[in-house]
């Protein structure tokens, strides 16, 4: 049992470095190609935060943890929107931006709408849902891309770009050494879990969305707080709504296409939590204080969080 913990920590540890890794190394390379920090922040910061739960997702999936693969999505779409924006708006209120109100958050909803109607139709993610799911996916970044182009800030600094161009080898180094890292600490952290809610007779449910879900939404934790407390609310909304994106669409995506995963229909107390969640985003805008999350609306963001992992254990 005590192996098992000490595995499963060095797998999240593992896991956050490779993150951070994947993070740096592709930051600087975008940087390199002259791509915005706005757009750096909404899609290679939250595909690389979001890097944990692709590889735990992708490694439940092929070893038949299906419980395991779409709690810790779930899971981590819950924490990211009740547990990471509300710490993030209760630390600074976060203002939200016009294409954050109209585009960003409206999507983020009916994904997540889709997302549950594709589970429960055969109570699976098969390979047609998994081609849905990514096909959803590239027409976000399509739309994330074209809309966050119009904000590019184009660096043309030629020192800066030379310099970067000497460092790119050990960018991509960085990458590489992130995705390794990554995949090894979702080996350990996924096996020994599995071995820890056996030991304890835990389901794999409640391991995957108290402990996966939340250890793998770290980086976003991280990343988020960090920018709540330097006041870059594009980061943290951007960072929270990408990584719930990518987790339904690319990452649940990839995994069923490996492997068709099949849904417990448990889980749609989950999705009920997240659809619902996500929705009180759509009427923040319009209601006092209107265009942001106010220190009390994260503040009850974290009191139902914490209520809801509460209840897992009451039965």
């Amino acid at each position: 049992m005590f192996l098992s913990i000490l595995l499963i920590i060095l797998g999240f540890t593992l896991l956050i470095k490779g993150a951070n890794l994947l993070v740096n190394g592709s930051s600087k390379i975008a940087k390199r190609l002259n791509i915005s920090e706005f757009i750096i922040g909404l899609t290679i910061v939250s595909i690389g935060t979001s890097m944990p739960e692709l590889l735990l997702s992708i490694t439940s999936a092929l070893k038949g943890y299906s419980d395991v693969a779409v709690g810790n999505v779930v899971g981590s779409n819950i924490s990211n929107i009740l547990m990471i924006l509300g710490i993030s708006a209760f630390i600074r209120p976060i203002y939200l931006k016009k294409e954050t109100k109209v585009m960003e958050i409206p999507m983020s909803f009916a994904v997540a709408i889709i997302f549950m109607v594709l589970c429960n139709i055969d109570q699976s993610v098969s390979r047609t849902d998994a081609i849905i799911l990514l096909t959803l996916f590239i027409i976000f970044m399509w739309f994330t891309i074209r809309i966050s182009s119009k904000e590019q800030r184009i660096n043309k600094n030629e020192k800066n770009f030379e310099q970067l161009d000497k460092t790119i080898v050990k960018d991509f180094l960085l990458v590489i050494i992130g995705i390794i890292l990554l995949k090894l600490g979702g080996d350990l952290t996924v096996d020994n879990a599995y071995k820890l809610a056996t030991f304890f007779y835990l389901s794999e449910k409640i391991m995957s969305i108290v402990i996966l879900s939340i250890g793998t939404s770290l980086p976003e934790l991280v990343t988020s707080i960090a920018g709540a407390i330097k006041g870059k609310n594009d980061i943290v909304i951007g960072n929270v709504l990408g990584s719930n994106m990518f987790n339904l669409l690319l990452i649940t995506g990839t995994a069923a296409l490996i492997r068709p995963i099949i849904y417990n229909i448990s889980y749609n107390i989950e999705m009920l939590i997240l659809i619902l969640a996500t929705f009180g985003l759509v009427i923040l805008p319009i209601i006092p204080p209107k265009n942001k999350i106010s220190r009390e609306n994260g503040f009850i963001y974290c009191v139902i969080y914490f209520s809801y992992m509460l209840s897992l254990f009451v039965k």
